[in-house]
């Protein structure tokens, strides 16, 4: 099957206060080209700019998550990387707000690298996922050497990173690295119920939350507390967290401002 020129490499949609991107190359499986790490980086600054936004889904078009980069692009000198987000849009700078991977049939090579990318993952049952690059003697610099070894066992990760051999979903989950397992073929609505948990928090102390446990790593520990606090700081300070308290008190949902 070829590549329909009509049809966007990256879909978003909206539901429910939730942005889903979805890569939509099925014919080759998803794989990253320089219109996916575009599409892919516009998306998130869509989620991030968007005040009625609170989450977002990345997932995969076709019953597939992303099989990595397109060497057929490549060769070609269509790089996968956008602007400072890094490869496919995502590895080196995400979202500020929540992300879930939504994962279906695999997610391999650079399309792990996606995945990992993301705070959250959702994979249905049987999926593969991986990192095969040494099989084609390449490195997967995309991130996932970099972040693997703070997530999972290191002798795990080395066995990935030297055998390129693929693990099922559930190995993962074991491990802790997906965070909830869905029957094939619902990994999406496993994801849009997790999102839609996210979602009715405060959005400031989401972003709070969200910063402190990626940037602990870079702290030293007579850091720690300060560095935590100068985030934290304001959150409490914040219209929305006396709205919290407010709501709780009165028994009723919480108004959400974001200020």
């Amino acid at each position: 099957m070829s590549e329909d020129p009509q049809q966007p490499a990256v879909l978003t949609e909206r539901r429910d206060g939730v942005l889903v991107i979805t890569i939509n190359r099925p014919e080759v499986r998803n794989a990253v080209n320089g219109a996916v790490a575009q599409g892919i980086a516009e998306a998130l600054d869509t989620l991030d700019a968007d005040d009625e936004l609170r989450a977002g889904i990345l997932t995969g078009a076709g019953g597939f998550f992303c099989a990595g980069m397109d060497l057929g692009a490549f060769v070609k000198g269509e790089s996968p990387w956008y602007g400072d987000r890094g490869f496919a849009g995502i590895a080196q700078r995400g979202a500020r707000k929540p992300l879930i991977a939504a994962i279906e049939g695999f997610a391999v090579a650079g399309g792990f690298e996606i995945a990992i990318a993301c705070d959250l993952i959702v994979a249905a049952e049987g999926a593969k996922l991986g990192i095969p690059e040494a099989k084609r003697s390449l490195v997967a610099a995309g991130g996932a050497l970099l972040h693997l070894p703070k997530r999972m066992p290191y002798h795990v990760v080395m066995e990935l990173a030297l055998t390129g051999d693929p693990m099922p979903a559930e190995r993962f989950h074991a491990y802790g690295v997906v965070n909830r397992l869905a029957p094939a073929g619902g990994a999406l609505d496993a994801a849009l119920d997790l999102a839609a948990a996210i979602a009715e928090n405060g959005p400031l102390a989401l972003a709070a939350s969200k910063e402190i446990v990626q940037r602990q790593f870079d702290w030293t520990a007579d850091e720690q507390w300060a560095k935590q606090g100068e985030i934290s700081g304001p959150v409490f300070g914040s219209e929305d967290a006396k709205e919290g308290a407010s709501a709780f008190k009165e028994k009723r949902d919480p108004v959400w401002r974001g200020r």
